[in-house]
């Protein structure tokens, strides 16, 4: 037994031990993630031309070269995002480089004002179809090259998607100031036809948003396409877009099923229904279904989910606009702070959730026999106990839920003690919580929100910088001349790395006898070589640019680093020499002052004596 015991204590040390190593191993790499940010931002700031910070931002642009459109890739600045480096994102040189990409084309534009920049965008709203034709005919044309640029793709598909919102707007228009039939009312446009056909039919408002929907379903599609689905499904707001258009989706799918029913329901009215007017006939009951007024509709009604996915699509369609607001400076830092919130939110719901589980459980178990035996229905069912509770939150709830018709003091107690509990705990302890960790998130905001702010606006930016998706949805929809020689060179490319696949896999069934052959000598050799240069690095011969480059700012950063370290030792000298000066003076004072004492004293005593011989003459 005491081996056994020993066995597990020093199983249980070396657990701790293990632990303690990864938290601090853990401490020590996040020092050292923070120093690397502190290096690259250093050698940002020592950048004296354009040409070191496109080397910076860029990489060597020799390994990744240039996109079709002589962009710059910004290698560098992507890396810099997805690792949430923000204060080399959000540095002037940076932010400056990336301005200047942005106006791409446009360099008039980014001078002037903003009343200028506004008439720019109401003229690309007026004339966005024309664009998108001039575009699809002469993609290789100045005007197609303005249209490329970020800043214009940017205006194109921020208007397009305002465009589909107020289609959003339109199409719930016609029942602003009421319906023109009431929940038990049934209206036709003549006697024999079938009132879910009426109900049941798209408007063209209707039409033009699903036209909407299907060219964002195609831009997320060469999103996906050209991105990854797993990169795609890092970005949240790609999350977003996927849910909205999926909602939509099964909103029309669902009208859909409605409306071929009720057309079926009329097809047979046409074909076996002789009398003119359908209300003075017998049908049969799936036929007869679609004639009712609303209140008979069965609660899983296609037309119903229909209309309630649609309500649930267009509530996200609205909070996509909060994706375009980093782009301006003032409603940029609110909707960082906006997005920091929901993030407390939902780690605030962990906690929230098993509060509100437990409380919801519990008070159903003692109230759930006095079903007709209190004076409302809170409790006595788990429906009603999570109604009872989640509005007692916001204060509309009232105490008679856990009043008794019955002389049941002891239940009735309980209830009083187990609801004021919950109350206290919800609304005093952590609503209060969830607002002071809300403030806390703004505080950090505020403090840097210039770099929240750049940062935020340089994914936003970025976005926009790679080539393609130039016409915004529904535009898109339509191929252009440019996308079927897109697809006929790749097509051609995939054909020849094929034909060499083969060619090469043929050859090399054809050398594998001499190669198998060759290998003992051809292992020796190969191994003779690593041992000679084992361990050695030649140097470059003929170094690039980019090694010029990084050569002379790393050497910078190191001369900056050493004047630093000296400048902060000869102050360290300096504070010593004072502390000694003031000391020395100290000391001297107090000298000087016990020998002006001792002066003053023997002068005092001389005067004393001749005032004595004075007094004593006489």
């Amino acid at each position: 037994m005491n081996d056994i015991d020993y066995m597990s204590t020093d199983k249980t040390l070396d657990i701790f031990d293990i632990r303690y190593a990864v938290s601090r191993n853990t401490n020590e790499y996040r020092k050292l993630s923070m120093q690397c940010k502190d290096f690259v931002v250093g050698v940002l700031d020592l950048c004296r031309d354009t040409e070191e910070v496109e080397a910076i931002l860029n990489g060597d642009v020799d390994l990744v070269p240039l996109t079709d459109h002589h962009r710059p890739c910004l290698t560098r600045v992507k890396l810099a995002i997805k690792y949430e480096v923000k204060k080399f994102v959000a540095h002037p040189n940076c932010q400056q480089q990336l301005l200047t990409i942005w106006y791409e084309n446009l360099s008039g534009l980014r001078q002037q004002s903003m009343g200028v920049k506004c008439l720019t965008v109401l003229g690309v709203t007026i004339g966005l179809p024309f664009l998108a034709i001039a575009y699809w005919i002469m993609p290789c044309s100045k005007l197609g090259q303005i249209l490329r640029s970020p800043f214009m793709k940017f205006v194109a598909h921020a208007v397009s998607f305002t465009i589909f919102l107020g289609l959003l707007v339109i199409n719930a228009s016609d029942r602003f100031e009421g319906v023109k039939n009431l929940p038990n009312e049934t209206i036709t446009d003549h006697p024999r036809q079938i009132f879910r056909v009426k109900t049941t039919q798209f408007s063209w408002t209707e039409m033009l948003i699903m036209n909407w929907v299907l060219g964002m379903i195609w831009s997320e599609c060469k999103e996906i396409w050209a991105e990854g689905p797993r990169e795609y499904v890092m970005h949240l707001w790609n999350v977003l877009d996927f849910g909205m258009l999926s909602i939509f989706v099964a909103s029309f799918t669902a009208r859909l099923m409605a409306f071929l029913k009720a057309s079926e329901a009329q097809l047979y009215v046409d074909n076996y229904v002789k009398n003119p007017d359908i209300s003075n006939v017998t049908l049969p009951a799936e036929v007869a279904y679609f004639t009712y007024a609303r209140i008979k509709w069965l609660p899983s009604d296609p037309q119903i989910i229909s209309e309630g996915l649609y309500a649930v699509a267009v509530v996200l369609s609205f909070s996509r606009i909060a994706y375009i607001l980093p782009a301006n400076e003032s409603f940029g830092p609110l909707q960082i702070s906006l997005g920091r919130t929901v993030k407390d939110i939902f780690k605030f719901m962990v906690i929230f959730i098993m509060v509100f589980v437990a409380f919801m459980i519990g008070m159903f178990n003692l109230y759930s026999y006095y079903l007709g035996a209190k004076y409302n229905p809170a409790f006595t069912t788990v429906e009603e106990s999570f109604k009872t509770l989640f509005w007692s939150i916001f204060g509309l709830s009232e105490v008679i839920s856990v009043v008794l018709k019955y002389d049941h003091k002891f239940i009735e107690n309980i209830g009083y003690v187990l609801y004021g509990v919950y109350n206290v705990t919800m609304v005093v302890v952590l609503l209060n919580m969830l607002i002071a960790m809300i403030n806390n998130s703004y505080q950090e905001i505020e403090e840097d929100a210039d770099v929240e702010w750049k940062f935020a606006r340089a994914k936003l930016w970025l976005s926009y910088y790679d080539e393609g998706r130039t016409l915004p949805a529904p535009f898109n929809l339509m191929p252009s001349p440019k996308s079927f020689y897109y697809l006929i060179l790749r097509t051609k490319s995939c054909l020849i790395w094929l034909c060499k696949a083969k060619a090469k896999r043929c050859d090399s069934e054809v050398e594998m006898g001499m190669l198998n052959s060759q290998i003992k000598p051809d292992r020796y050799r190969s191994n003779t070589r690593t041992t000679d240069g084992s361990g050695i690095r030649k140097p470059i011969k003929n170094p690039t640019r980019y090694q010029k480059i990084m050569k002379r700012l790393i050497k910078r950063y190191v001369l900056k680093a050493q004047v630093d370290k000296e400048n902060d030792e000869v102050n360290e000298g300096e504070l010593k020499e004072i502390k000694q000066d003031i000391s020395s003076l100290r000391y001297e004072l107090l000298e000087e002052k016990s020998q002006a004492t001792g002066e003053l004293a023997e002068l005092i005593q001389q005067l004393s004596d001749k005032l004595g011989r004075n007094t004593k003459k006489p």
